[in-house]
């Protein structure tokens, strides 16, 4: 693996275990992204959390490396509805502007890629 790409590597993998981490300590600013539709809220952005946490670390080492971007994959992709649903909502976040809510969702989209880029050895 090259210098940048294991450098991005790590990177990749210490956002994701930052983001799950802040599913714990801001637990109230994912709870409001939850669509209607879905159940069990808090118990949705605990384990939304734990992924994260787990899978950017599991990202890191080389063992697991693509089983831990296969699943960043899945669970962007299964958070995406999230994402929308904050779009679409804008009032339940005044202080983010409604251009950066809209920005969010092709974000989710380089995010997808750029884990698919570690599914490569």
């Amino acid at each position: 693996m090259t210098t940048a790409k294991t450098l991005t590597l790590v990177l990749f993998g210490v956002f994701f275990i930052g983001a799950g981490a802040n599913h714990f300590i801001n637990p109230d600013f994912y709870m409001r992204m939850m669509p209607a539709y879905l159940p069990w809220h808090s118990g949705l952005v605990m384990l939304s959390g734990v992924a994260e946490i787990a899978l950017g670390a599991l990202l890191l080492i080389p063992r697991f490396q693509v089983m831990a971007a296969w699943g960043l994959i899945a669970l962007l992709i299964a958070v995406f509805p999230a994402n929308v649903n904050m779009t679409m909502h804008p009032e339940l976040y005044p202080t983010i502007a409604q251009t950066a809510l809209w920005i969010r969702l092709p974000i989710q989209g380089l995010l997808i890629a750029w884990a698919y880029w570690y599914t490569k050895r």
